[in-house]
């Protein structure tokens, strides 16, 4: 593991309604990030295309036309959305933290998904609950994808948004020892208080971890605004909230918070720091009871069809004889 991981949080803006538009932005983004140096970058929760904002300021009977919007654009895996921002990330050199809307079927999901510098997808994970209006959206995620990865970087783990308040999911990643902790939130949502609980959270999971955090949240600007709703009222509800910052294992900020604005939060990690925290406070090692409190994980994928294998050969299956005996009484 190296001393020292230069990373990136994008505060960046979506093309609405154009998975092409967007996809074009991350890769701008990630060609500035590796200029400064980065070796990992964060975007926003659900940027490919967009967060779907709609949900939170339209009636669940009059969000169908903007749904199946959101379905039209949505990513698959794999595919050439993400074809292409696994050739930019081989190119870069650069791992990548991406939101998605993942389309599987008939279902969105809300994905996360990390490249790695050769290009290669090495975590696939889905939200595990929605999140109030959300869940109009997107389908639940499972345990499968609860994972922290090994990289060159260091070990990276990732949840989106309110998943912070379910200390569980957290204490499964620190159990595995996340060092680097990649958070996304939509960002231009809910208001100024948004930004302020975001500040709270991520710092206390630094600090509780032992890990740094890079969190990534999306930019609107007043014309997308008008686009998700021409309410003056509603659109205060997509204003504020944005939080894009580095924090350290010791809840400070290595760089942002951006409150507004398009840019990216750039910092230095020293990974020693997590020694330095862990020394005096490590929640899944000597400051851990695991003979009193624990915790158990399914990580078995999510399936709708549950195969039972064939009868053996020369074996009659359970009813048939009932049948023939019907059928020759």
């Amino acid at each position: 593991m190296p001393a020292t991981v230069t990373v990136a949080a994008a505060q960046i803006r979506p093309v609405l309604y154009s998975l092409e538009g967007s996809v074009a932005r991350v890769v701008a983004a990630m060609e500035e990030a590796a200029a400064a140096g980065a070796e990992l970058i964060v975007f926003p929760e659900t940027f490919l295309p967009y967060y779907p904002y709609f949900s939170f300021v339209e009636p669940p009977v009059l969000m169908g036309k903007s749904h199946l919007k959101l379905y039209e654009q949505a990513v698959t895996v794999p595919g050439p959305a993400l074809g292409r921002i696994a050739a930019a990330a081989r190119q870069l050199g650069l791992h990548v933290l991406l939101g998605i809307n993942e389309r599987d079927g008939g279902s969105l999901y809300n994905a996360q998904l990390l490249i790695d510098a050769a290009g290669e997808l090495v975590l696939r994970r889905r939200k595990l609950t929605p999140t109030y209006h959300e869940r109009m959206v997107w389908g639940q995620g499972d345990g499968a994808g609860l994972q922290v990865v090994p990289t060159a970087l260091g070990r990276i783990g990732a949840l989106a948004c309110w998943e912070h308040y379910n200390p569980l999911a957290r204490f499964s990643l620190m159990a595995q020892g996340e060092e680097i902790h990649c958070a996304q939130f939509p960002g231009s949502l809910v208001g100024p208080i948004f930004s302020e609980q975001t500040a709270v959270t991520l710092r206390h999971h630094a600090l509780e971890a032992g890990c740094f955090v890079v969190s990534s949240t999306a930019w609107l600007e007043p014309e997308d605004i008008e686009k998700i709703t021409p309410d003056p009222v509603l659109q205060k509800a997509c204003q504020g909230g944005c939080h894009t910052a580095v924090i350290s294992p010791e809840g400070r900020y290595l760089a942002g918070p951006l409150p507004d604005g398009e840019g990216l939060a750039i910092a230095e990690l020293d990974l020693t720091l997590i020694t330095k925290r862990k020394r005096m406070m490590d929640s899944v090692g000597h400051y851990s009871r695991p003979d009193l409190l624990g915790l158990r994980i399914d990580r078995s994928p999510a399936r709708q069809l549950h195969e039972r294998p064939p009868e053996p050969a020369g074996e009659t299956a359970p009813g048939l004889p009932l049948l023939e005996e019907l059928h020759h009484g």
